[in-house]
């Protein structure tokens, strides 16, 4: 089978820098699958992407599909004849479906019996007269929510589409694609080479591109940018900031990167750093820099989509640009500092949390009352999670916070610090958004641990006592975020509290709202649900996870405690027979016509077997009720561990369904104490795979 090269390119006006990644990644995915499913091997495919193209290379593609036989069985010789030799319906039939008369069809045995058969051989279509519909179906199904049109076409695109390229080998694969007759030539940089650029083969692509100033690999691109900017800021004897999603923004907007180097005025260091972060990274779509100690310097970096004959120029128009931005953050800073954080409260009852849930005024409100029950269940200092709770969302009255919405929190904790707020007070305002995203840090002081506590179980019980939980891919409030922060608070910093009574104390916040309803065991079950995942990325077996939530504890951190001891357990050598051993305990059990008494009495063990069980469980147990009372769980199962040889002593000489009725009820009871023991940690039954 012969094969060539294929080059697919989409030049476009601009195309959004955001989005420019996902829209490779997607005609790369697509268009490979259909190859794939037109059985058209090929080696590799590399995508490539620029601010004006799309692009893909195929290397070594079948030139043409492989020829395919349709085989189709028919009904057996003796029912598709008659006695006369005329053909039956069912012949007629399966002749129809094939598309030939009866006397077309052969007779052939398929190992059993003879039947009509019908073979035909299709060849293979040249690959260059399918290339055109996949790749106009590869881009209908990019993942691009609002389509342009352009001119008087009725063609629609993420941008209007200005030339294509289609190269299979040596040969232009000719069509019209986006309204566009495909050709071998492309375009280099907008400014820096303007002259078309011919492609005589598709292995030339990215040499022919580079002589155009363009970087069409934008994985290459992307790595060039990253290494100016580091020159520069070590240039600067700084560190620069590399924001990964701004990063790839940076490389979406240029083709051919120049990092420059930019100063500002000294006097806006005074403004909170990540004021003038935000400034630069969202305006400007700059890197800033830090020195040793982690102070911001009073540099930024740019990337220009040219090679400037006069970059001082460039620089001095980045910096008359940016300046009034941080102008304006000054502004923004000194005004809001004007008045306290607490002269804001009354205007939170001006902006709605929910519609049926109050304002952020109320909200606040229920928060301060669950804050404040937390801390006491906690020993914390109450008074300062209520002073917390009730500044919590007084930044977003800012200036500051309305003009870049990412610093909230962040610019309560320095406004509190201003007003000379305790600092555990200050640091609460910011923490209380913590964990803001999956392995994001968690609060580092105590008010701020009960005050994002409560943010986020007065979230999840207004939303879910209005019936409005999560439903599929819709979570609008990301409950399930909220939730899954809720466990990392309480099993990551050790807090001692009760997932039910906490719940409760939420719900309590609602008493006077007709409109949200008691969905406390819900709520509960809801966030333990998020618990399968968080032990899912911690690569907990499922049987082990399973083994614990049979039982399920009340408090989250205690689930983690037997989570860890039943993870320890499984990997013992007696726990397979100890599981095994429990499983069928569990079977006699739940087949017993009679519950068991609640203890057995000694003075019934008749067996060597059943009194050196009943002496073995007695003395283990002594040994872990105080290990299980402090929650010392992997100490107490492997405490555990030590009965196996009496139970397997037990299984092997003792008849548990003795004929005497006292010898079998004694005989249960202690097999149902032996469950008992065990139970008080998980269902060990439940592992499989030890």
């Amino acid at each position: 089978m012969l094969n060539a090269d294929l080059l697919i390119e989409i030049g476009t006006e601009e195309l959004p820098p955001k989005a420019l990644p996902t829209l490779s990644s997607a005609f790369d995915e697509t268009f490979a699958s259909q190859l794939k499913l037109a059985g058209l091997n090929f080696a590799s495919v590399q995508r490539f992407a620029t601010p004006r193209r799309l692009a893909l290379l195929v290397t070594q593609l079948d030139t043409e599909q492989a020829a395919r036989t349709l085989e189709k069985w028919g009904p057996a010789v003796q029912a598709a004849f008659g006695a006369d030799g005329k053909p039956s319906k069912a012949a007629e039939g399966f002749a129809r479906s094939c598309g030939v008369d009866v006397s077309a069809l052969e007779q052939r045995s398929d190992g059993k019996v003879t039947k009509l058969y019908y073979g035909v051989t299709h060849p293979g279509a040249a690959t260059a007269t399918l290339i055109p519909a996949m790749v106009q179906d590869a881009l209908a199904a990019l993942p691009i929510p609002k389509r342009m049109r352009w001119g008087s076409s009725r063609d629609e695109f993420v941008r209007p589409v200005q030339w294509v390229v289609l190269l299979l080998g040596d040969s232009v694969i000719d069509a019209v694609i986006m309204g566009q007759r495909t050709g071998n030539t492309s375009r280099g940089h907008r400014f820096m080479h303007t002259a078309p650029l011919t492609l005589t083969t598709p292995a030339q692509y990215q040499s022919t591109l580079q002589s155009g100033k363009v970087i069409a690999d934008f994985t290459a691109r992307r790595a060039q940018v990253r290494q100016q900017i580091e020159a520069k800021a070590l240039e600067l004897k700084g560190r620069a900031i590399i924001d990964e999603a701004l990063l790839d923004e940076v490389t979406a907007l240029v083709e051919w990167p120049v990092a420059l180097a930019g100063r500002f005025d000294e006097a806006f260091l005074n403004v909170p750093k990540e004021a003038l972060i935000s400034s630069m990274k969202e305006h400007q779509k700059c890197f800033h820099l830090l020195d040793a100690d982690n102070r911001i310097l009073p540099y930024f970096i740019t990337l220009s989509n040219l090679a400037s004959r006069d970059p001082a120029q460039v620089i001095a128009g980045n910096e008359k640009v940016i300046r009034p931005r941080l102008a304006d953050a000054a502004f923004f800073f000194n005004q809001d500092r004007r008045q306290p954080l607490s002269a804001r409260i009354e205007k939170l009852k001006t902006v709605v949390f929910q519609q049926d849930l109050g304002t952020l005024y109320d909200k606040t409100q229920r928060v301060k009352y669950l804050a404040v029950a937390l801390a006491k269940e906690l020993g914390y200092d109450a008074a300062l999670a209520a002073r917390a709770a009730e500044l919590g969302k007084c930044d977003l009255m800012t200036s500051m916070v309305y003009e870049f919405a990412e610093l909230q929190g962040i610019m309560g904790q320095h406004y509190a610090r201003h007003d000379g707020e305790p600092e555990d007070v200050a640091l609460a305002l910011n923490e209380q958004y913590l964990p803001r995203f999956a392995g994001d840090l968690l609060p580092t002081s105590r008010t701020g641990r009960v005050l994002a506590l409560a943010e986020r179980l007065d979230t999840i019980a207004g939303l879910f006592g209005l019936g409005q939980p999560p439903t599929g891919s819709k979570d609008p409030f990301a409950l399930r975020r909220a939730a899954l922060g809720v466990l990392r608070l309480i099993i990551e910093q050790q807090l001692p509290l009760s997932l039910p009574r906490a719940v409760s104390a939420a719900m309590a916040g609602f008493d006077g709202n007709a409109k949200v309803k008691d969905a406390s065991q819900d709520i509960v079950a809801f966030i333990n649900e998020r618990l399968r995942a968080y032990y899912a990325d911690q690569h907990i077996a499922a049987d082990v996870f399973l083994a614990v939530d049979a039982v399920r504890p009340q408090s989250p951190l205690e689930f983690d405690a037997r989570i860890k001891a039943v993870a320890h357990f499984a990997t013992l050598t007696d726990a397979q027979a100890l599981a095994s051993a429990n499983k069928r305990v569990g079977n006699i059990l739940q087949k017993a016509a009679t519950t068991p008494p609640a203890q057995c009495s000694t003075a019934l063990l008749q067996e060597p077997a059943e009194h050196a069980l009943a002496t073995a469980l007695y003395g283990v147990r002594a040994v872990a009720d105080p290990l299980l009372a402090s929650s010392r769980f992997t100490e107490a199962l492997a405490t555990m561990a030590t009965l196996r040889a009496p139970v397997d002593a037990f299984f092997d000489q003792v008849m548990v369904n003795a004929e005497d009725p006292a010898l079998r009820h004694n005989r249960l009871a202690l097999l149902s104490e032996l469950r008992q023991l065990f139970l008080r940690i998980a269902d060990i039954s439940l592992l499989q795979n030890v």
